[in-house]
């Protein structure tokens, strides 16, 4: 059989991608080797339209949020399991500055509606840390990762399109239309390794910025699940009792251990969120696939045209990969023109400058 795609990764964007191909009748087959430890079982699994330190929105937030929460609910539908939790986040202020700073900035349009409140003071809470106020923003939630892609990987077996073993670059065979992989043959292949295509020899060349995140689950009875809170970290139900408190930034370790480090800076950001004592059960780590520019890494290489890319979503990739897995799919039919934004045409002249080096 002549594959049309042979997918390499079956993290979130690379099970989202072999879906939407998969659905629109292409010939596909992934290889991977699952990783309990990979940032996509680690994750929390967010979807937050207002991100980063500054919470501005977040990049085509106004198309990728709808777009993602259909995608899961259908997807829902279809396996009769849910997967993702709307879910409002509730941004608490720290200091009368940053809520002074946040009453001026949402006065504005840009946010959409996405902000649904900005309250100056909120009631004296037992457990949580609000009395300074914050800001509600809408369309927030979290998705159940592990559990999806244990659905898709369950769901590509049943359909015989995925095979479970590494990849292995030495057998990869290059020809003019199509690609050949030990006995498999497919007219192209997409790499979606997330924080190993840094090592991809196709695609090192590519900025990664690879950085390391931790995660704790915490016991927590008894605690309020009506937000996401998010206070320097985020507070995010995990069921059975817990939440999810995450997640550290360090761009310095690019390994999956967990630290005493991570941990202790967890709890301390935590402690000024919520009030009650924390009994940590469980301490994770992974490496998110992210980018200098904070944008995907998405198209073809620029010698080899049936060799592609669809990585470097960093921390936004429950919120990215849908919409991008079928906007790419588009792209492979040529019915539309890939995104600059996340085309690695960006990126060529560092190309150039590897192969100088080399």
């Amino acid at each position: 059989m002549l594959y049309d795609f042979l997918l390499i990764g079956h993290g979130l964007a690379g099970s989202i991608l072999a879906e939407t191909l998969s659905e629109a009748g292409y010939k596909i087959l992934v290889i991977d080797t699952p990783k309990p430890n990979s940032a996509s079982n680690v994750a929390a699994g967010l979807m937050n339209p207002l991100a980063g330190k500054r919470f501005a929105k977040s990049w085509l937030a106004d198309t990728l949020v709808p777009f993602a929460t259909s995608f899961y609910q259908d997807l829902e539908a279809r396996f009769n399991q849910q997967l993702f939790y709307p879910k409002p986040i509730l941004k608490l202020f720290s200091s009368v500055e940053e809520q002074n700073n946040w009453m001026g900035k949402s006065a504005g349009t840009t946010y959409g509606d996405f902000i649904k409140e900005v309250y100056t003071s909120l009631p004296a809470s037992d457990v949580i840390s609000q009395e300074k106020g914050g800001i509600l923003i809408d369309k927030g939630g979290y998705v159940l990762v592990p559990v999806l892609l244990e659905i898709l990987r369950v769901h590509r077996l049943h359909k015989q399109e995925l095979i479970t073993e590494s990849f292995e670059f030495i057998d990869l065979q290059l020809q003019d239309n199509y690609i050949k992989y030990q006995d498999i043959e497919a007219k192209e292949i997409i790499f979606c390794e997330g924080y190993k295509g840094a090592e991809n020899p196709f695609f090192k060349w590519l900025p990664f910025s690879l950085n390391k995140g931790e995660v704790l689950d915490v016991k927590a009875l008894d605690f309020p699940d009506e937000y996401i809170y998010n206070k320097a970290v985020y507070v995010v139900g995990a069921g059975a009792e817990r939440v999810r408190i995450g997640a550290t930034y360090n761009w310095r370790q690019a390994d999956e251990e967990p630290t005493e480090t991570g941990r202790e800076e967890l709890l301390h950001k935590a402690q000024d969120l919520i009030k009650k004592p924390l009994t940590v059960v469980a301490h994770k780590a992974g490496i998110r696939p992210a980018v200098r520019d904070r944008r995907p890494l998405i198209g073809s290489h620029p010698e080899q045209n049936n060799v592609k890319i669809f990585n470097g979503m960093g921390s936004k990739g429950v919120m990215m990969a849908p919409y991008l897995a079928s906007h790419f799919a588009k792209v492979l039919e040529a019915k539309e023109d890939l995104l600059p934004e996340v085309n690695i045409s960006r990126y060529f002249s560092l190309l150039k400058e590897h192969k100088k080096l080399q």
